[in-house]
């Protein structure tokens, strides 16, 4: 018999399963990929380096549809607003993957050259070398808890007479649809707000 013309087994159909398999569970192992593609366990470690191999081709695929020109925009903070919002897009159509990637050291060349990226946008803006890894880490918790409460129910907040909660009802009436991107939008302007004060502070120090 002639080998098939598509291999049963490549990098891309480990993280394509992987990744599925955390939409649906939150979590994924290398037998459940196996036994997904109808292979042996040993036969995916031929192809990735064991689990962690696998959580970097993860974290590639997820910020893959990160928007990369965004960081070449300017000004700098124009730059870094839409790299937020492409950041929060790419992460809130995998939001449980977010727990997994977020606690695994990053490793994976692509995604750390878009890291390179966003810290010469903040060095190139005239940020202090000190400010800048805060300042993107405090973007990434901000993005990343925005993607999750995007897959979060509309109704977070479940009223009962047991606890009477007038104001929080009243409160909860009043913000109406799009709770979650409200307020994204709400902590970025503050974020922006803040990151401008502070170059502007670290220029007039310097």
């Amino acid at each position: 018999m002639g080998r098939p013309r598509t291999p049963l087994l490549d990098r891309e159909r480990i993280t394509t399963t992987a990744l599925r398999l955390i939409d649906e569970q939150g979590d994924f192992s290398v037998p459940q990929i196996a036994r997904r593609l109808g292979v042996q366990t040993g036969s995916v470690y031929h192809h990735v380096d064991g689990r962690d191999g696998i959580v970097e081709l993860l974290r590639e695929r997820v910020a893959s549809a990160i928007d990369p020109g965004t960081l070449e925009l300017a000004p700098w903070d124009t730059a870094l607003e839409a790299w937020a919002r492409s950041y929060r897009a790419a992460f809130a159509a995998h939001p449980r993957a977010i727990p997994l990637l977020m606690t695994s050291p990053v490793r994976a060349p692509r995604v750390l050259e878009q890291y390179e990226r966003a810290v010469t946008l903040l060095l190139d803006a005239g940020f202090p070398a000190a400010e800048v890894m805060p300042l993107i880490i405090a973007l990434e918790n901000l993005v990343l808890g925005s993607a999750l409460d995007l897959a979060a129910p509309e109704t977070m907040w479940e009223l009962t007479d047991r606890a009477p909660t007038p104001r929080l009802a009243e409160a909860l009436a009043a913000v109406g649809e799009g709770r979650a991107d409200r307020a994204f939008d709400l902590g970025l302007k503050g974020f922006l707000d803040l990151a401008r004060a502070a170059r502007e502070a670290g220029r007039a120090a310097g």
